[in-house]
C-alpha cells in the first residue's frame, strides 16, 4: 500500500504488503536444471594459468578458484562437467569470469568441508563459507583486523514485495538460534541483534538474540537506516560498516551457516521471492547458478517482448537483459514486469518541484544533485552535493515528476568518481 502525505509535503510511505491468503511456509523447489552458471570477480580478466579449465570433473560442494593466489571463490553448486570458462563485464563495470557447468545425472559430493571443519572457526569459516546462500560480504569481510561489536541479523527483507528473511524468520527459529551461537563463538562480538516486523517479535525472541521490531515501511528496512535508528548511529561516507565495528548478515546467511556444520555440506540451494506480473508472489528454492528462465519455467511465468526482469526487489533491484543469467548466492528475488506497467522515464531537465528533495532519508539536495549529475561534474558532486552519501534507496526516481532517472544518474555518479580516484591513485 502506498500513501501520500496531504499536499504531498512529505515523503511518500510505500508499506510492505500482508497477503494473508499467501501459504508462507510453501516453497516450490526448482529440479536441478542442465547447466548452471557461477560468476567469480576476475579484475584482471586472465586466461592462462588457471588452476580449472573446460572438461575438468566438478562435485556439489566443491570449491572452484581461479588461481592459487586468488582469493575469490565460488562453491558448486551441481555435480558435472566445466562447459566454459569466459569473461563477463556485470553490473558498474565488474568483470567476472563466467564458469559454466554442465550437470551429471547422479550428484556426488565434495567431502573435503566435512573432513577439515568438524567445529565452526573463524578459519574453516573465510575457507569454506565465503558465499553462503543469503550473503552479502559479511563472512569474507571477517577477514579484517576491525573486531565486531555488533551483528545485525536482517529478518526483513530491504525492498518492497520481497519476503525471503521474512519467510526465514518465521519458520528456521531453532536454526537461527543455533547459527546465532555459532557467530558469537567466531567472532567474540558483545552484541547480536535480529530485526523482525512486529509480527515475528515473539518468535524472533527464541533466537537468543536481541529483538529490534521495524515497522514494515520503506525505507526502514535498508540497513542504513537500521543502523541509525536502532544504534542512533550515522554511517560515514567515507566508511564501511566493519571499520564501525558493525556487522550485518541476513537470516538466510544464519541458517545457511548453521546448517553446513549440522550437516557437514555446504548449502547450495538459495531461497527467492518471485513476484509475478500481477504482484502476486511465491517462494522457490533453487541452487545457486540456476538461470532465471528455468526458474520462470518451472513457474509457468511467461515474458514478451518489452516486459522488464528485475533480479531484486521493484526499488533496489538490477534489470536483466537476458533470462540466460544466473541467480547468484545474494539474490533474493526475481521480479517480473509487465510491459504494460513499466514507467518509462524521460530526459527532461529538473523541474525544480523539489519532491525528490522532500522524500530523500538521507537529506540530500537532489535537486542540485541532479544538474551536475547531467554535466559530468562526478568530482563536484561528492565534494560539494553528497554523492556519496546516497544510500540508494530510489525514492528519488519514484517520486521524480519529470520522470528523471535520477537514481540512475546517481549509480553512474558513483561509479566514474570511484574510477578518477582510482586513476589519481595510480598517477600518484
Amino acid at each position: 500500500m502506498i500513501k501520500r502525505p496531504f499536499f504531498s509535503l512529505g515523503k511518500p510511505e510505500l508499506k510492505y504488503p500482508v497477503n494473508d491468503t499467501q501459504e508462507h511456509d510453501v516453497i516450490r523447489v526448482i529440479p536441478i536444471p542442465n547447466r548452471v552458471t557461477f560468476f567469480l570477480e576476475d579484475p584482471y580478466e586472465r586466461n592462462e594459468g588457471l588452476l580449472i579449465e573446460p572438461g575438468d570433473k566438478i562435485k556439489t560442494g566443491q570449491k572452484l578458484k581461479l588461481t592459487e593466489d586468488h582469493k575469490d571463490y565460488v562453491i558448486s553448486s551441481v555435480t558435472g562437467t566445466i562447459a566454459g570458462i569466459s569473461q563477463y563485464k556485470g553490473y558498474l563495470g565488474k568483470t567476472y569470469a563466467a564458469i559454466s557447468i554442465d550437470t551429471a545425472d547422479e550428484e556426488q559430493w565434495d567431502d573435503k568441508f566435512k573432513e577439515g571443519c568438524q567445529k565452526p572457526t573463524l578459519e574453516n569459516s573465510l575457507e569454506f563459507l565465503g558465499c553462503l546462500p543469503g550473503d552479502t560480504g559479511f563472512i569474507p569481510n571477517l577477514d579484517t583486523h576491525s573486531p565486531l561489536n555488533t551483528i545485525i541479523i536482517n529478518g526483513i527483507d530491504k525492498d518492497i514485495l520481497v519476503s525471503t528473511n521474512r519467510l526465514i524468520a518465521q519458520t528456521e527459529t531453532d536454526n537461527l538460534k543455533t547459527g546465532i551461537e555459532y557467530l558469537r563463538e567466531i567472532t567474540g562480538a558483545g552484541e547480536i541483534m535480529i530485526t523482525v516486523p512486529p509480527e515475528l517479535a515473539s518468535q524472533a525472541g527464541e533466537t537468543g538474540a536481541d529483538v529490534k521490531v521495524i515497522e514494515p515501511i520503506y525505507p526502514n528496512t535498508l540497513p542504513e537506516i537500521i543502523m541509525k535508528s536502532i544504534l542512533g548511529k550515522t554511517p560515514p561516507a567515507d566508511k564501511t560498516w566493519k571499520q564501525m565495528g558493525v556487522g550485518l548478515i541476513n537470516a538466510e546467511a544464519v541458517v545457511a551457516f548453521s546448517n553446513a556444520f549440522a550437516k557437514g555440506q555446504i548449502p547450495v540451494s538459495k531461497l527467492l521471492t518471485v513476484i509475478n506480473k500481477d504482484h502476486t508472489t511465491v517462494h522457490v528454492r533453487a541452487r545457486v547458478g540456476t538461470h532465471v528462465k528455468e526458474i520462470l519455467a518451472a513457474l509457468d511465468i511467461e515474458t514478451h517482448h518489452g516486459d522488464q526482469l528485475v533480479l531484486g526487489g521493484p526499488m533496489t533491484g538490477h534489470a536483466l537483459y537476458s533470462e540466460d543469467l544466473p541467480i547468484l548466492p545474494d539474490t533474493d528475488a526475481i521480479m517480473v514486469h509487465d510491459k504494460d506497467n513499466v514507467v518509462l522515464t524521460s530526459d527532461c531537465h529538473c523541474i525544480n518541484c523539489g519532491e525528490c528533495v522532500r522524500a530523500c532519508p538521507a537529506r540530500i539536495p537532489v535537486n542540485m544533485l541532479i544538474r551536475v549529475l547531467e554535466n559530468g561534474l562526478y568530482e563536484e558532486a561528492a565534494e560539494e552535493y553528497d554523492l556519496l552519501s546516497c544510500i540508494e534507496c530510489g525514492l528519488c526516481s519514484y517520486v521524480c515528476t519529470a520522470r528523471i532517472p535520477i537514481f540512475h544518474y546517481i549509480m553512474l555518479g558513483k561509479y566514474e568518481f570511484a574510477r578518477v580516484e582510482t586513476v589519481e591513485e595510480s598517477n600518484a
